[in-house]
């Protein structure tokens, strides 16, 4: 977003930064702090909250500062901001509560505690910047509704991919093409991989193996494309999306032809994804447009005779773009990616192995569940339990490998507030009964 460079140049020269804190010191938290400190002028870092100090403090020396503030409260914590120190903390509510902060950008990729930090940091009129796709696809509509009464934005970010969609998306609906498909690229796709197996990739890029499970399980693209889905009306064509397989380097132009041209234009459009695409990591926009004077200059431009048009972007910057998202937020009050209103798409929870009485069912990206995208509104109907609440669940009987769980087939734990939210927002949105937990 241009205006966004001219707009913090401005803050800078002022001496009011954008100040933000950040919630989460891994591998991609520690990218955004190294990106806010060394590279953008008129937004600073004020904070930083992980559970283990030494995490907190990594981040902020991967980026040349050393000396920083250890804070136990929300009132030590405005001191240091106040004095101009840079503070570490334990404690992320602290952050929340705090006065001298714009915005939080909550990076952990777990979904309860981070429910307790969105919901803290929505009350204290903080502006929510979620690199969590995990959270939002959960929970996200709902955590709208209560930013909105706020009156602060609730935003998912930019370089991730639902974000570099989203800006492609509304790009594309700008110039008058109407979008049919948003779409992603993958180069990988096996639903039982585990942190066993991922454990050499983990290592060597310095990332943790549960995570780099939930992108090769497909757990990640159903959660991104879900959300991508919830922001723009957006369904899926299939549970788990058709996700097509070409060679590899094929043209995003020619995998997007395996679509089915009736599942594009029928209806509201698809959220979706291909393997082994070229440009890869990228994302795209698949657009139609009727008009004969229009088609015939789309053609001039190299864009085809149509009806089906390929947009795309060969790259998504993760950590380079959140700063971005920020100041859009918070300078502009623009939404990078958000819910509509009612969730369109859930990722539900399906064995990855056969599952037997008494197991209990680890966290996202682990070794016995992965994610698919369905509709909301047959999710509810059949009563199935979101991934995103599936971590720590009993399971009651034995689930054989690939079957989709519903709450039937497990014991919730009790008191998490991640399903409380999940029950409002059924409610709130009167999608179906509310699964009793």
């Amino acid at each position: 977003m241009i205006l966004v460079d001219k707009a913090l140049e401005q803050r800078e020269k002022a001496g009011k930064p954008v100040r933000v804190a950040l919630v989460g010191a891994g591998f991609m938290a520690r990218g955004v702090a190294l990106q806010i400190v060394l590279a953008v002028p008129g937004m600073r870092l004020v904070a930083v909250a992980n559970r283990h100090l030494a995490g907190a403090r990594r981040a902020y020396a991967e980026a040349g500062v050393h000396d920083v503030a250890s804070v136990e409260t929300a009132a030590q914590l405005e001191d240091a901001v106040a004095r101009g120190r840079y503070a570490v903390t334990q404690d992320a509510m602290a952050l929340c509560e705090a006065d001298g902060i714009d915005a939080i950008i909550e990076v952990t990729g777990a979904v309860e505690h981070s429910a307790h930090v969105a919901l803290k940091a929505i009350e204290h009129g903080k502006h929510l910047i979620l690199m969590n796709a995990e959270l939002d696809g959960t929970v996200g509509p709902i955590l709208k509704v209560y930013a909105d009464r706020a009156g602060v934005i609730v935003t998912n970010v930019d370089g991730d991919q639902p974000g570099v969609i989203m800006n492609l998306y509304r790009f594309v609906k700008g110039i008058g093409v109407r979008p049919v498909l948003c779409g992603n690229i993958k180069g990988l796709q096996d639903p039982y991989r585990n942190p066993t197996t991922q454990e050499g990739f983990a290592k060597k890029w310095d990332q943790n193996p549960q995570m780099v499970t939930s992108f090769a399980d497909g757990t990640k693209i159903s959660f991104e494309q879900a959300i991508v889905a919830n922001a723009t009306g957006m369904r899926v064509a299939k549970r788990g999306m058709f996700g097509p397989s070409v060679a590899a380097g094929t043209p995003i132009q020619d995998a997007a032809k395996l679509f089915p041209l009736e599942a594009l234009l029928d209806g509201p459009g698809i959220v979706d994804y291909v393997v082994g695409a070229a440009p890869n990591p990228g994302i795209f926009v698949l657009g139609t447009q009727d008009h004969p004077a229009q088609k015939h200059y789309l053609n001039l431009y190299k864009l085809g005779e149509g009806p089906i048009y390929c947009f795309y972007t060969p790259y998504h910057l993760c950590h380079f773009e959140v700063p971005n998202t920020v100041a859009r937020a918070v300078l502009f009050g623009d939404a990078t990616i958000a819910p509509l209103g009612a969730p369109q798409v859930d990722v539900v929870a399906t064995a990855k192995v056969d599952l037997s009485a008494g197991d209990v069912i680890d966290g996202l990206g682990g070794y016995k569940t992965y994610g698919q995208a369905e509709n909301s509104d047959v999710a509810h109907e059949q009563n199935l339990l979101p991934i995103g609440l599936a971590e720590g669940c009993r399971v009651r009987h034995a689930v054989p490998r690939d079957q989709v769980l519903t709450y039937a087939d497990v014991q919730v734990p009790a008191g998490r507030l991640s399903d409380k939210l999940r029950a409002e927002q059924n409610a709130y949105f009167a999608t179906a009964k509310v699964p009793a937990v």
